[in-house]
């Protein structure tokens, strides 16, 4: 295993010198460099066994780094189970015509709002015209294909029921049932939508000249975007786990990164039409590219929530459909989160880098990266 952050002390300088980056892209760079070293400090905790003191470089909580917020991920992972409801599930994947990645070189946000607000009222809107049914569903955004290159998607967590039309009842169906066609075409006219809206309200401002919102939107409508819809594989908790593993980072991470020798960086990536995991290498500024170009704008949603899984009632809905459904199947887990115990490097049995241990008194945070651009002069794209 390669930490992504050796790779970027390795290559952001040159990378941040020749390439045009965002603020969020120069500050997850810096960040995840920095991460767990001096440069961030240190903090002392105690051992919950021998309760000695010990110290531990401090992380960098950027959201695109692989190594932080590990006991946030959990908690949402368990959040996630508690609200499983005992019937099959359908995992829906929306993805968006490949034309659509110049807008996302330049304006980024409001076309990834508007895939995922077109995901989600597909779902919606579909379940209620061919279902009669008032569906919920969980989206989740990610830019990235296994191989780190650009494929903008939306994952869908749809349970195979819904309320009736008056809320009176609750209404089953199998996964096969939602028509994978009606979602594509729904998909592409909310979607349609949602961009030109977007472009009318200046949204899609700064734009070069050769970049024309209109004929974009005619392309999309005669190739529309590709829909999966089938039972998820190993079942909802499954396809949660896989999912929780993005919720606080992008892309890739550090466990499939197995080399960093001569500028040249080999990660695993897998093959899901053979089943099998490959190697794939690439060069040190390409592998940065790609991971660079994955990290979200500031403050973004990436996951959101329709239909009666929507956050204002989700409480209240999830309980009325149990109601409805009745005792089918195992009930949900009734433990909550606990948080994983803080162990000395002597209790633990973990070598000290791994744990991150900082020996001495506690260290002052330091800034290397520059997190200005660089200067206006002929880059690369």
């Amino acid at each position: 295993m390669v930490p992504l952050a050796d790779i970027i002390r390795g290559e952001g300088a040159q990378y941040l010198q020749s390439h045009r980056t965002s603020f969020e892209q120069r500050k997850a760079l810096d960040d995840i460099m920095r991460c767990r070293t001096e440069a961030m400090g240190s903090t002392t905790l105690t051992c919950d066994d021998c309760r000695a003191e010990y110290r531990l470089f401090r992380s960098c909580r950027n959201r695109s780094c692989p190594q932080c917020q590990g006991e946030a991920r959990a908690k949402w992972l368990d959040a996630r189970r508690q609200e499983i409801l005992p019937v099959p599930y359908v995992h829906v994947v929306f993805s968006a015509p490949p034309e659509l990645r110049v807008l996302a070189q330049f304006r980024p946000e409001p076309l990834y709002d508007a895939v995922i607000r077109a995901a989600g009222q597909a779902v919606i809107d579909v379940g209620r015209a061919e279902l009669d049914a008032q569906l919920g569903c969980q989206v989740h955004l990610q830019t990235w294909s296994q191989r780190l290159a650009y494929h903008l998607h939306a994952h869908c967590v749809v349970p195979c029921g819904g309320f009736s039309t008056d809320g009176s009842r609750w209404v089953s169906f199998e996964p096969n049932d939602l028509p994978r066609k009606t979602l594509a075409r729904r998909f592409c006219a909310l979607l349609c939508r949602f961009i030109r809206a977007a472009f009318e309200r200046g949204e899609f401002e700064r734009l070069p000249e050769t970049i024309s919102v209109e004929k974009l939107l005619a392309t999309m409508k005669t190739r529309p975007g590709r829909v999966y819809a089938k039972p998820p594989f190993g079942g909802v908790e499954t396809l949660l786990e896989y999912l929780a593993r993005y919720t606080y980072r992008v892309a890739i991470t550090n466990e499939r990164i197995d080399k960093d020798e001569e500028h040249q960086v080999t990660f695993r990536w897998r093959d899901y039409g053979q089943g099998s995991e490959k190697p794939c290498l690439l060069e040190g500024q390409e592998f940065l590219r790609r991971f660079v170009m994955h990290v979200p704008p500031r403050g973004f949603v990436r996951i959101r929530s329709y239909g009666f899984m929507g956050n204002r009632n989700r409480k209240q809905n999830l309980e009325r459909a149990r109601q409805l459904i009745g005792p089918i199947g195992p009930a949900p887990r009734a433990e909550g989160f606990r948080p994983r115990r803080r162990l000395c490097p002597s209790c633990s049995g973990r070598d000290e880098r791994t744990l991150h241990v900082a020996r001495g008194p506690e260290v002052v945070p330091q800034f290397d990266l520059p997190l200005r651009p660089p200067p206006n002069a002929p880059l690369a794209a």
